[in-house]
């Protein structure tokens, strides 16, 4: 993504009304490139599920990997020719590193209906994450932008990972 194609960037602690504002920001500038409603909810809907990601999936062993808290945050959200460009990291902790590679795998492994079926189970299933939800978060970020969901883990000491997730959004 080169430099005039990005819309918003921020690397910092996250708050709610950091999410809030973040998302008025965006609606903002989408309603002043005139993008097509389809698309501007599109991208506000992944936007809403990948900043709430951030804010509930944060490390909760505080410490620092260097001179970075990792309770540090970064999002750029971007434009491509052909897609709007959600990326998002964090740190987390390695034991956790796992179970969400292999959660993103699934996701990625499945089509449409597929997702949408797979959706349908987790919330049917009715179980809550020690987070507080229920996992449908990545599944949403799938179903919406209907992209293939594309990750990173970096292993930066024996206690911190540093994930990444980028989000094609867009229909060009």
């Amino acid at each position: 993504m080169k430099q005039d194609d990005i819309i918003l960037s921020y690397k910092g602690d996250v708050s709610s009304d950091l999410v809030t504002s973040v998302l008025q920001i965006v609606e903002s500038k989408m309603d002043k490139l005139d993008e097509p409603s389809k698309i501007r909810k599109k991208v506000y809907n992944v936007l809403v599920e990948a900043l709430q990601n951030l804010y509930h999936h944060i490390s909760e062993n505080p410490g620092l990997v260097g001179n970075e808290d990792v309770s540090s945050v970064i999002f750029v959200i971007g434009k491509s020719e052909d897609a709007y460009l959600i990326c998002t990291g964090n740190y987390m902790d390695n034991n956790q590193v796992e179970s969400l590679r292999e959660r993103i795998d699934k996701i990625n492994s499945l089509g449409t209906d597929e997702l949408k079926d797979f959706y349908k189970e987790v919330l049917n299933n009715g179980l809550m994450s020690d987070k507080g939800g229920g996992g449908l978060g990545m599944i949403d970020i799938a179903r919406k932008s209907a992209h293939k969901l594309e990750y990173d883990f970096k292993k930066l000491d024996d206690k911190y990972t540093f994930y990444s997730l980028l989000v094609k959004v867009g229909e060009y």
